[in-house]
């Protein structure tokens, strides 16, 4: 879950520095609600992502696959069996987005969850509401999207919004942070069990537990909040932290913002992205 909210229009201009990417318009959505019928060929291994690995991060329109990167971090119900083939085709890795501890009203599973498993709403995210992760139903979704995955080709999963246990939060809901330990490791038993690699999604305050059943790590805007070093657990282990940076300054290099956060992320052993707030592939500037 992005922790701004999201504005009517994103930002705008682009000075000073140099990117990786030029910047385009997103083409219009082309959303699918079903996993190919035919499940993809086993590999033999589970994918071991490394610390060095780049990545590219695009969770709205239609996927752009001409990144020359290691890793698509992309949705994994509006995107079709069929790109994440062709990005196999160009040797490229794919992590599958899913929310683990919200229910979105969009979602072709959204009537799996009753009543009773619903908390509040996600400040600023219409249509979208907590998860109690105690509830059996949940888990039984939860592992359903994981086949899912596995079904698409995915090489792993990104569960968000697995933090619902943090007070600033205001989930709705009683569970507690041994509630979320037990329902974060779940997900990741059922995504190794699946064959699957798998992301820790923020959860800062459950990183140095969490990390050894975790292949790597997925974050928002740790520069901008100073909490990057919670991520040495991941990166002393030599798995890969991929961060996403939002700030209109990184993304026009005002006063050399850019550079001095990819000063940072390079001696923090971090792969930083300074991406739209959108995620819709518009732009995009790595710190690689």
């Amino acid at each position: 879950m992005i922790r701004t909210t999201l504005i009517a229009v994103l930002l705008a201009g682009c000075g000073g520095g140099g990117s990786d990417d030029a910047e385009q318009p997103a083409p219009a959505p082309t959303a699918t609600t079903t996993p190919d019928p035919t499940p993809a060929p086993p590999t033999g291994m589970r994918w071991s992502p490394r610390a060095t690995d780049s990545w590219q991060w695009q969770l709205s329109g239609t996927v752009d696959t001409r990144a020359d990167v290691a890793i698509y971090d992309i949705d994994l119900f509006d995107t079709p069996a069929t790109t994440i083939a062709t990005l196999h085709t160009q040797g490229r890795r794919v992590l599958c987005y899913f929310s683990a501890g919200s229910a979105e009203n969009w979602r072709p599973d959204y009537a799996q969850f009753a009543a009773a498993d619903l908390g509040n709403p996600l400040d600023g995210w219409a249509g979208e509401r907590w998860l109690d992760i105690r509830s059996a139903r949940v888990r039984a979704t939860m592992t359903a999207r994981i086949a899912i995955a596995a079904t698409k080709g995915c090489d792993g999963v990104e569960p968000d919004n697995v933090d619902g246990f943090e007070p600033d939060n205001r989930s709705g809901l009683s569970f507690t942070a041994a509630d979320q330990l037990a329902f974060n490791r779940f997900l990741a038993t059922e995504a190794h069990r699946a064959g699957l690699a798998i992301a820790l999604k923020n959860d800062l305050a459950q990183i140095a537990t969490l990390a050894p059943d975790f292949d790597l790590a997925v974050n928002e805007q740790c520069h901008e909040f100073d909490e990057c070093g919670a991520y040495r657990a991941f990166v002393a282990t030599g798995k890969p932290v991929l961060n996403a940076e939002y700030r209109a300054a990184y993304r026009t290099n005002a006063d050399g913002a850019r550079d001095r956060l990819c000063i940072a992320a390079r001696s923090e052993g971090l792969r930083t992205l300074v991406l739209p707030v959108a995620l819709d592939g518009s732009y995009r500037f790595a710190c690689d």
